[in-house]
């Protein structure tokens, strides 16, 4: 089949690979123009436009596909499928048209749970105990399409968003080809979403990194498991901000919200006589290191309580 391939970040490279290595002909793809990043802004290009040009597969990336002239440069690579993935971008209604078999969209979530951004950090950060993937046919609501098929995989305790989504893109990436197969041959069942069971997935933000030393030590570690990569829960030590990568459960402990334990190893009291302990940190202008490391060359008052 013709398909025009439609992705931007790292989430979206095992599906297109995957399509590369298919008998399908990718006509074109499609993602976000070039952005300046890291400390130097750079001009950086998407890891899907890397995987493109490195196959030589023209590569699109328009400002809005509201334009006239997007619409007409869809139309004329003559789609027969367009397979969306993490894109960023919204299509509107006469773009989703133009396939004749439809547009399928790739998801990181057991739709309709977990509609929008960020749905694999939202999981971990919510406590759930399984998600999955979730192929369907686009249509002009968010998230809001046929089901076409789903995989489900268990969220480890300790997992982060970052390991999920790890292993949930190798995870898209083979129900995706499932899935075309199955609408190539016409033998998929399309099912209709019960929007009274939906969730919302909004991105993430820096605002959500503050934790609150009063919550239960679960909820606490969820936090932080969910915004590991980014953007990484934090607290307030001796006045400076100490960010938190990676904690453990601890048992149950009596004393105030936030106040430290013990350092080796290096535990916290949380609300309603819970505890965690303190795996992975970085202090304020310092570089990320193990608990135990840091405290070889940190003198912590006994009375500390984090803020």
């Amino acid at each position: 089949m013709r398909i025009i391939f439609m992705g931007t970040p790292d989430f979206a490279v095992p599906c297109l690979e995957k399509l590369i290595s298919s008998n399908h002909e990718i006509v074109g793809v499609f993602t976000q123009p070039d952005k300046k990043r890291g400390r130097g802004y750079v001009l950086t290009a998407s890891p899907i436009k890397e995987v493109a040009l490195k196959h030589g597969i023209p590569v699109y990336q328009p400002d809005s596909l509201k334009s006239e002239e997007t619409y007409e440069l869809i139309l004329s690579l003559k789609p027969e499928l367009m397979i969306v993935v993490a894109y960023g971008k919204i299509l509107p209604g006469n773009i989703l048209k133009i396939p004749p078999m439809g547009c399928i969209n790739v998801h990181g979530s057991l739709l309709p749970k977990y509609r929008g951004a960020a749905p694999i950090q939202w999981s971990v950060i919510n406590g759930e105990k399984t998600t999955g993937i979730t192929t369907m046919y686009m249509d002009e609501g968010l998230d809001t399409g046929d089901i076409l098929l789903q995989a489900s995989t268990q969220i480890n305790e300790d997992e982060t968003s970052k390991e999920l989504y790890d292993r949930l893109r190798l995870m898209g990436a083979e129900l995706l080809m499932d899935t075309i197969e199955k609408v190539k041959k016409g033998s998929i069942l399309r099912k209709k979403q019960d929007d009274s069971l939906s969730t919302y997935a909004p991105m993430l933000n820096k605002s959500l990194s503050k934790i609150d030393w009063n919550d239960k030590a679960e909820k606490i570690h969820n936090l932080v498991r969910g915004l590991n990569p980014w953007p990484i829960a934090m607290t307030t030590l001796d006045g400076k901000t100490l960010k938190i990568y990676k904690t453990a459960v601890s048992k149950p402990i009596v004393g105030t919200p936030g106040e430290v334990k013990s350092i080796y190893p290096f535990i916290v009291c949380c609300g309603n006589n819970t505890s965690i302990e303190i795996i992975e940190l970085q202090m304020e202008s310092k570089k990320r290191m193990k608990a135990e490391d840091f405290f070889r060359g940190y003198k912590l008052d006994p009375k500390t309580v984090l803020k």
